[in-house]
This record gives C-alpha cells, structure tokens and sequence, in this order.
C-alpha cells in the first residue's frame, strides 16, 4: 500500500509542471498586447519595447542551461520557486518604474525568471519521475496542460487593460505570477524518485558528449526556427492586426486560440511521439508551420482569417517542446535533460530575440511586416530539412 503514492507521485509532478508551465508562459504571451501602450507612454517606436522583449528572450536562453544544471543538481523545486520571485518582481517594476530603464530591467527579471521556473525545469522534473513508456506522453500532457495559460491570461490581461489601464494589468499578473511559490513545492521528487536509466556520466561529460554530437547540433539549430517564429507571431501581430484594421479583441482572442488549440496539439505531438519517429514529427510540425504562415499572408486579414490562423497555429505551437526534449533523452537519457534542453533552448532564444527586435526594427523602418512574414514562412522550410536529417536511434538501442 505505501508503495502506491510513491508509484504515482509522477502524476503530482506532472500536474505541478503544468500548473507553473501554464503561468509562467502564459503571462509571456501577452506582452505583444502592451507593445503599443508602453511604446506611447515612453514615446519612443516599437523597437525599444520590441528590443526589451528580445532581451529578456536572450537572457532566459543564456539563463536556462544554468537554471538547468543547479535544478538537476540541488533539485527543481528550489530553482523553480526562486524563478516566479524573480517573475513576479520584474512585472511589478515594469508596472511601477515606468521608464526606458523600468521596461529593460524589468525584462531581464522576467527573463531570468523563466529560465529558473519554465518550461525547461518543468519538463526536466517530469522526465525524471515519469516511467520511461510514459515519458513522452507525460511531456506532452505538461505542454499541453500549460498551454491553458496563454488561453486564459491573453483575454484576461486584455480585460484587465480595458478596466484599469495597462500598468494595473501588470500588477495583477505580478500576483498571480508570486502565487505559483507554492505551486513550485509539488516539483519535490525526495521520497518519490525513480532511479534513472542511461549512463552515469558527469556534467562536463554529459556536455562533451552533447558537443559532438551531429544531431543534437541538428536539433540546436532548428530549434532557434522554433523561436523565430513564436515570438515574433505573439510580440508583432497585435500589431499587424491593428493596421489592418482589426478591432485590439480580435487580436487577443487571436492569441488565444493558439494557447487553446495548442492543448490539443501539444497532447497530439507527445502522443506521436511515443509511438512513430519523433524526428519525422517535429520535421513536419515546422513544414505545416511555413504552409500555415504562407496561407495567412497571401489572404487579406479579417476577423474570421485572424481566428483561423490561431487555430491553425495553435496546433503547430509547443508540440515541439515534447519531441525535442524526447529527442534528447533518446540521444542522452533523462539525467541532464534540464540542462541539456536549456542548450537547445538557448538556441530557440536566440532565434525569439532576431523575431521579436528585428520585427520591430523592420516596421519603423519601412511600416509594414511582409519581409518578417516571408522570413518566418522561409524558416518553417529550412527548419523541416534540417530536422528530417537528424539520425533518430531505434528505440532497441535507445533502451541499450
């Protein structure tokens, strides 16, 4: 009977990454709607707030392997509660310091915060107590579940905007963000760990590995598509519907049908990989991406095309989370998956600040995104072949 709650404390793990992964990215979807607030208040083009977005992209990717090694060492319930301090004090002091400095500052916080308590800590958590048959399908039920976030705080922040202005929107998420301290408890694994298959290598061999490594080097650099495309799609489309001439709704509920199909879709993308080739998945993942993003730039936008995109979308959207980090423990094992996903990811981060800066960049320079759409549509295809060509081992010599 004792051995049942031990059995299942994967289960608790789970639903606390998805709980924290719902917040922490949920409130990151919804900076695109303040682009234009700040940029009047501060009086300065889309590019300074565009740029303070792309630094806080850089600064949670650099952070990330960090953030990553210490939770697999010290635990990532400690790296995670620190995380949604750090979070939360840095949406505060964009609400409260309104100044160039204010917005930066702020960014860096929000930054470090979710290399400390995001998605890469989340998913290292579960991997590590999930049974090995269930792992993928766990990663993708964390994705999944915490794409509820970004479908209830984009309405939500756009509410909270509309009643108390911009800067009380902020407040509001700060709190919540704080609360998730005692979310971050249910990451514990003592007294329910699993032992962890795969060779017992150290941090510095575990890296070495990883460095020579021809397809984690192919899956590194695909994955800054990943990112390129994310964040340049939640920080300039708002916008891009506003010139349009789309009402600011249709712009937020645009954003969240991506959080809410992408329940769907990320479920889906952990599923398949469980069962078919998780390279051949996330290859056709970023294909249907460039279609999607090809189709929307070649039709006029209306409500009804805006909405239909986030659908589409939506489905395309974190179901590379769970076959990336799959991939990973196929080539490595689950020991450091943590840190060695914050490398890719950084990689994704780097591809998020190109997106969301030079997005802003492009429009005060020449008023309009179309280069930025073809770019993003020109990724999903170069993000396709560079992926199918990973080397993805049979699960016979995974297991060996």
């Amino acid at each position: 009977m004792t051995s049942t709650p031990r059995q299942h404390r994967w289960l608790l793990i789970m639903f606390a990454g998805a709980a924290l992964v719902s917040v922490t990215l949920g409130i990151r979807q919804v900076f695109g709607l303040f682009l234009q607030p700040i940029s009047v208040e501060l009086g300065a083009g889309f590019q300074l707030f565009s740029l303070a977005i792309a630094i806080q992209n850089l600064i949670w990717g650099l952070s990330a392997p960090f953030f990553g090694a210490a939770a697999d060492r010290f635990g990532p319930w400690r790296v995670a509660a620190l995380g949604t301090l750090l979070y939360a004090s840095g949406l505060f002091l964009m609400a409260s310091y309104v100044t160039e400095a204010g917005v930066f500052i702020g960014q860096v916080l929000i930054g470090l915060g979710l290399g400390s308590a995001g998605i890469s800590i989340a998913i290292g958590a579960v991997a590590r107590a999930a049974p090995p048959e269930k792992r993928s399908l766990a990663m993708g039920l964390v994705t999944s579940f915490g794409s509820f976030g970004q479908f209830a705080l984009v309405p939500v922040t756009q509410i909270l905007m509309s009643s108390g202005g911009w800067q009380f929107a902020l407040v509001m998420l700060s709190v919540i963000m704080a609360s998730m301290v005692a979310v971050s408890m249910g990451l514990r694994t003592s007294g329910g760990a699993r032992p962890i298959e795969g060779p017992m290598l150290s941090t510095g061999a575990a890296l070495k590995q990883a460095a020579t490594s021809r397809d984690y080097i192919l899956l590194t650099v695909g994955f800054f598509v990943c990112g390129l495309q994310l964040v340049f799609i939640t920080t300039h489309l708002p916008a891009y519907l506003h010139d349009a001439g789309l009402a600011p709704d249709i712009a937020s509920w645009t954003l969240a049908l991506i959080g809410l199909f992408n329940i769907i879709g990320a479920f889906i993308c952990g599923w398949l990989g469980g069962v078919v080739s998780k390279k051949k998945s996330l290859a056709t993942v970023y294909l249907l991406r460039g279609i999607v993003i090809t189709g929307f730039i070649l039709i006029p936008p209306t409500p009804m095309t805006a909405l239909i995109f986030g659908a589409c979308m939506g489905l395309l959207w974190l179901g590379t989370i769970p076959l990336t980090s799959g991939l990973i423990v196929v080539f490595f094992g689950p020991r450091y998956l943590s840190m060695l996903y914050g490398i890719v990811f950084l990689s994704h981060q780097i591809g998020s600040f190109v997106g969301a800066w030079f997005g802003g960049i492009w429009y005060d320079w020449f008023g309009n995104y179309e280069v930025m759409w073809w770019l993003n549509a020109g990724a999903g295809l170069f993000a396709f072949i560079i992926n199918w060509a990973i080397r993805e081992p049979q699960p016979a010599v995974a297991a060996a």
